[in-house]
């Protein structure tokens, strides 16, 4: 296996990384990844280059950790970046965007262009025609899987068209499970060669809190029972409104049981209309969102972390409670089972079930030695198998697939990689939607579920 040692010694590779989130800006799980990848790389030996958008009091220019961050200042008029506007706001942002990268980037030469998520297909789209250079894209998570398999409405089917265009453009797609790889090869029609796994990664030893801090977490947030833990998002797929309805059986189980649920999103206000229709104020603390300063004493001052989630391309979560030494109860989703062994590294339950929930849950609350051995199980795992260093040889390996195969580039940039070529796709059309600013899809969307086809 190439060590990180060995990726120092390999030609570096100069990286163009477009992603809508990097700290400080983090709205869910991809802005962490996107800033610990880039700099897993630059201690790899490579140079990357992150084009971003821009953050209130942020350098539009600047390097942190050895990463150059370049941030495109928001254009006038400003559309909020709300669900109703978020196509208006995404054609603004990616106009933004692509100056900002085209004047950061100049005449320099880059090897690779790696875009994260549909929201930068655009600018990605645009800066591969202009560079001649390869396009990798990571797939996080695709609009028909957030809903099930469903596209309710014009918004969703356009996104998910966004993604279609992205993924044929892509000359390598990059996904963080094996569930995943089915998923986008399923909606985006991507032969299963184009398609690659690369797991999120996780820095192990920044989840591990010190004991007075988790101490002082669990007395905030403990009473006199157990006490489960909830981080994410607060959407709909997150499942947490199943954890609730698991709570009035859980807490005459475990009388004084709490929850702590830490995030935030559009379905808070529903999830506390919950809580106080059950009468469970005084059991349940809304933390609000909490950073890398204060989430991982939190985790580790819970007795159980559940993620009981809908639909979870990979569950970062799980990875980030298991390095704080949380024992781990997840639903039995997605990416999530590829990360959870039954009964070795946490319990796992079907989704959408309160009462397998709660027996899930009791299996470690009840048995303090078991819940002990797999939480110790499930931190070894982490760091064995989602250390950054793994994921950035990965990433790199991944590069030189796409630097390989793709058509028409110039690769005498890119010595190392052998430059034989194979068929792609035409971008003219792609292309012209751009400088017009309408997406031309090439496919009808389907009627009815797209994952039950």
């Amino acid at each position: 296996m190439t060590s990180l040692g060995d990726l120092k010694n390999s030609r570096p590779l100069r990286v163009l990384m477009l992603s809508w989130e990097f700290p400080p800006v983090v709205v869910g799980g991809l802005g962490r990844h996107v800033h610990q990848l880039s700099t897993a790389l630059v201690a790899a030996g490579h140079e990357v280059t992150v084009v971003t958008r821009h953050a209130p009091g942020a350098p539009l220019d600047e390097y942190v950790d050895g990463v150059r961050v370049v941030r495109a200042p928001e254009d006038p008029p400003l559309f909020p970046l709300s669900t109703p506007s978020l196509l208006a706001w995404t054609m603004a942002f990616n106009h933004a965007l692509t100056r900002a990268a085209l004047r950061a980037v100049g005449n320099g030469e880059y090897d690779v262009i790696h875009a994260h998520d549909w929201l930068v297909t655009h600018t990605a789209v645009t800066l591969k025609e202009h560079f001649k250079r390869p396009l990798v894209a990571t797939i996080h998570a695709t609009e028909a899987g957030r809903h099930q398999g469903w596209l309710p409405d014009e918004m969703n089917k356009c996104i998910h068209s966004v993604e279609y265009w992205l993924g044929q453009e892509a000359n390598r797609v990059l996904v963080c499970s094996g569930y995943m790889r089915w998923e986008v090869g399923r909606l985006l029609e991507l032969p299963a060669g184009k398609v690659e796994v690369v797991p999120n990664g996780v820095n192990a030893s920044a989840w591990r809190a010190g004991p007075r801090a988790v101490a002082a977490a669990r007395s905030r947030y403990a009473g006199e029972g157990p006490v489960l833990g909830f981080a994410g998002r607060l959407v709909y797929e997150k499942g947490v409104q199943d954890l609730i309805g698991a709570l009035p059986r859980l807490r005459s189980q475990h009388p004084g049981l709490r929850l702590v649920i830490s995030g935030d999103g559009p379905h808070k206000r529903e999830l506390q209309d919950e809580v106080r229709g059950r009468r469970l104020q005084r059991a349940v603390s809304f933390t609000g969102f909490l950073d890398e300063s204060e989430l991982p004493a939190v985790l580790a001052a819970m007795d159980t972390v559940v993620v009981p989630s809908i639909y979870e391309p990979f569950g970062m979560v799980a990875l980030e409670a298991a390095a704080a030494g949380a024992p781990l109860a997840v639903a039995a989703t997605g990416g999530l089972t590829e990360i959870v062994e039954p009964g070795v590294t946490g319990v796992t339950f079907p989704a959408k079930d309160p009462e397998r929930l709660t027996d899930a849950v009791s299996s470690l609350l009840s048995d303090a030695s078991f819940a002990g051995k797999v939480a110790q199980d499930a931190r070894a795992m982490v760091a064995e198998r989602y250390g950054w260093a793994t994921v950035a040889r990965r990433t790199v390996e991944a590069y030189g697939s796409a630097i390989r195969q793709a058509p028409g580039i110039d690769t005498k940039q890119a010595p190392g990689f052998d430059t034989k070529q194979s068929p792609g796709f035409d971008i003219k059309e792609a292309a012209a939607s751009m400088l017009t600013g309408v997406v031309r899809p090439r496919i009808v969307v389907p009627e009815g579920n797209l994952l039950a086809l």
